[in-house]
């Protein structure tokens, strides 16, 4: 997969058994910021790892950039925290259009805590055709502190 570092504000692909994309040979990512022991790459995998983790605080974007327009079923979003309680508020967003227009999918919020709700799975089936461009707009924290975005897996299919 090909990568870039961004500044804020800034046709089918393969499978695997299980149905979902196989996003390396057909997407290119742009993200923020990325903790160099958390790269982007391990929560775009088959099989989470440590997933994905900013480098520094404060909102963030994933780019799935793709090669060819691509139709989209299904997204599933893995979130997980351990140490901080945090409210937390994501949106995703698909372009046909390489970025020069958006449609939202889903704007959220939930709140994390380290002595109860520790992992936030979503999981949405859509009909997106000819999707050019996923963004997923991260805010780690939504009262303004200095959590940094995490992300165990997006997976699409």
């Amino acid at each position: 997969m090909q990568k870039r570092i961004i500044q804020p504000g800034q046709a089918a692909g393969p499978v695997d058994a299980d149905g979902w994309l196989d996003l390396e040979p057909i997407a290119q990512v742009e993200i923020t910021s990325e903790d160099p022991e958390h790269p982007i790459e391990a929560a775009l995998g088959a099989a989470p790892e440590s997933g994905w983790r900013a480098s520094t605080p404060g909102p963030q974007i994933i780019r799935l950039i793709f090669t060819q327009p691509q139709q989209i079923r299904r997204i599933r979003l893995i979130f997980e925290e351990m140490s901080a309680p945090r409210t937390q508020e994501f949106a995703l967003r698909w372009s046909p259009d390489n970025g020069r227009s958006y449609q939202d999918v889903v704007r959220q919020q939930y709140t994390f805590s380290p002595s109860g709700a520790t992992r936030e799975v979503e999981d949405y089936r859509v009909e997106l055709s000819g999707v050019t461009l996923l963004a997923l707009l991260i805010t780690p924290d939504i009262g303004g502190g200095a959590a940094r975005a995490s992300l165990l897996s997006l997976r699409l299919a």
